[in-house]
């Protein structure tokens, strides 16, 4: 009896949430286009807010400023192909991103060379 009481409770306090969600959002659209912000800029801003500076991306990958591409690909592998073994996803995700946002800085790089290095299987 209590199991069923508890489960209705769930259920109402779920619905409640979803309920208030919703209307939350629809609130923010309609605020989002009286102030006339786009969905675009919003993806703008929040991509923006989540790059990591170029600083960053030097230390994480061990280049200095004036490194040559070939330089970064080089360190990238290696300490990509290292962390694929035995590191976390975290590390994984940080060390692309650091290479990604150094890409940026290159827009001469080979579109070959954006790809995760993947060890062949022996």
């Amino acid at each position: 009896m209590a199991s069923r009481i508890i489960a209705n409770l769930l259920v109402a306090g779920g619905t409640v949430l979803f309920r208030a969600a919703t209307t939350a959002y629809k609130q923010a659209i309609i605020n989002a286009s009286k102030s006339g912000v786009t969905a675009e800029s919003v993806k703008q801003a929040s991509k923006r807010g989540r790059q990591i500076s170029l600083e960053e991306s030097q230390k994480i990958l061990g280049v200095d400023s004036n490194a040559t591409w070939e330089e970064i690909m080089e360190k990238y592998k290696k300490i990509y192909d290292a962390n694929e073994k035995n590191g976390s996803f975290y590390l994984l995700s940080k060390i692309y991103r650091a290479h990604e946002r150094l890409r940026e800085e290159f827009p001469d790089s080979h579109v070959d060379d954006h790809e995760e290095p993947r060890q062949e299987k022996q």
